[in-house]
């Protein structure tokens, strides 16, 4: 490795991480979480989940149109 290599490694490496931590700032809202949070706090299943997997709508959704 050439002298200035490390150095441009490293800088490159400390800027995805800058920008990794703006990007999940801390007290981020986690979907998968608070989705998880709602399901407990209401007593919801697997049984549940099975059942509205069972009889939801699988077809593709119409586009939207603007006319």
């Amino acid at each position: 490795m050439r002298g200035g290599e490390g150095d441009s490694r490293r800088t490159e490496a400390e800027r995805r991480a800058g920008l990794d931590a703006a990007m999940r700032p801390e007290g981020r809202l986690r979907l998968g979480a608070a989705l998880q949070d709602i399901g407990q706090r209401h007593g919801i299943t697997h049984v549940d989940i099975d059942a509205i997997e069972r009889v939801r709508d699988r077809r593709p959704a119409e586009p939207m149109t603007f006319d």
